[in-house]
C-alpha cells in the first residue's frame, strides 16, 4: 500500500498580519476554529502560534496556548496539535551599537521559549534549527539553546518537528541525533523560500532530502508564491506538505483566501491530483510514532 501523505496546515504563524488578509485568525476562538475546520478539510495537523488579541503580535502567552489547545479538544476534534517554539529568538541589533538589542528584539531564555509544551504537552513542537539573518534582524538558536528546548520536549513526551531553513540546519540536527539528544526516527520539515535561506527550487530540496538521516518523515513546504509548487513537489518527491496562512494569503493569483479551511481544501485538491491519498490524524499518528488519542 502507497504510503498516506500528512497534510499540516499552519494557521496564523507570527509574520502574517491582518493588514494582508482580514481572514486572518488573532484570537484564540478563532485559531482553535481554524484548526477545527482545517481538520475537517484534510489537514491531519495544525500547526499554531498564538497572537496577542489586541495586537495581533505573537505572543508567548501560557494561558493563550492553553485556550486554544482546550477549545479544539473540547469540540472534539482528533486534528494533531503541533505547537511553535519559534517566538522568542529575534535579535535586532540596535543601530547605535549593534552588540545591544534594540527595539523588535524578542530573544530569551530558551525555557521559556517552550514553558507551554513543558505544561500542555503538546503532540508535536516545532524546533527551529536556524541562526540566520532575515530581512533586518537575526535569528538565533544557538546549540545550548536548542538542547534545553529538545529536553524539555523529550520530558513533556512531545516528539520535535525538526525545523530546517538550509543545509547547515541540518548537519546540525544530524548531530544532535547522533548524541542522543533528539529521537530517531526524526520529523523534519524543509522550509523553502525565506529571505537568505533555502531556496524554494528542485535542486536545492533533492540535496536536503539527499542529506536526511535513514527513516526520517519529512515535508517540505513554499513561503508565498511558492506554497503551492513546493507543495507539489514535496509530495512528487516523497514527502508531507503543508498549508495554511502563515504560509500564503492567496486562493489564487491576486485573490485572498477565505479561511486556512479553503487552502487545506486546495491542498488536497493538487495533492489527490498527482495520484496521493491523504493521512486521517490517527495515520499520521501512526505513522509519526505518536500515541493515539
Amino acid at each position: 500500500m502507497a504510503k498516506k501523505t500528512i497534510m499540516t496546515c499552519a494557521v496564523t504563524g507570527n509574520g502574517t498580519m491582518p493588514s494582508q488578509n482580514e481572514n486572518l485568525p488573532v484570537t484564540p476562538a478563532e485559531i482553535a476554529q481554524a484548526a477545527i475546520d482545517a481538520g475537517k478539510a484534510g489537514a491531519a495537523i495544525a500547526h499554531m502560534h498564538v497572537r496577542d488579541p489586541e495586537t495581533a503580535k505573537g505572543s508567548m502567552d501560557l494561558n493563550l496556548y492553553r485556550e486554544v489547545v482546550d477549545r479544539i479538544r473540547d469540540a472534539g476534534s482528533d486534528i494533531v496539535i503541533n505547537l511553535t517554539t519559534g517566538e522568542g529568538q529575534r535579535f535586532v541589533p540596535s543601530e547605535e551599537d549593534p552588540s545591544i538589542a534594540g527595539p523588535g528584539t524578542t530573544l530569551c531564555h530558551p525555557s521559556l521559549r517552550s514553558a507551554h509544551v513543558k505544561a500542555l504537552r503538546p503532540e508535536i513542537c516545532t524546533l527551529d534549527f536556524n541562526t540566520m539573518v532575515n530581512k533586518t534582524w537575526t535569528v538565533i538558536n544557538t546549540p545550548p539553546t536548542l538542547k534545553v528546548m529538545a529536553d524539555i520536549a523529550n520530558e513533556a513526551g512531545t516528539k520535535p518537528e525538526i525545523e530546517i531553513f538550509d543545509s547547515g540546519d541540518l548537519n546540525m540536527a544530524k548531530d544532535f541525533i547522533a548524541k542522543g539528544i533528539l529521537k530517531s526516527p526524526a520529523m523534519f520539515q524543509f522550509v523553502m523560500g525565506i529571505n537568505f535561506g533555502a531556496a524554494a527550487n528542485y535542486q536545492t530540496l533533492a540535496y536536503l532530502i539527499s542529506q536526511l538521516p535513514e527513516n526520517s518523515e519529512w515535508a517540505a513546504f513554499g513561503i508565498g508564491k511558492n506554497a503551492y509548487r513546493m507543495m507539489a513537489l514535496s509530495y512528487l518527491m516523497g514527502g508531507h506538505v503543508r498549508i495554511g496562512m502563515e504560509d500564503t494569503v492567496y486562493i489564487d493569483k491576486g485573490e485572498l483566501c477565505k479561511s486556512n479551511a479553503q487552502l487545506v481544501e486546495k491542498g488536497v485538491g493538487i495533492v489527490e491530483s498527482l495520484g496521493g491519498t491523504m493521512a486521517t490524524p490517527a495515520e499520521a499518528r501512526e505513522i509519526l510514532g505518536l500515541k493515539q488519542l
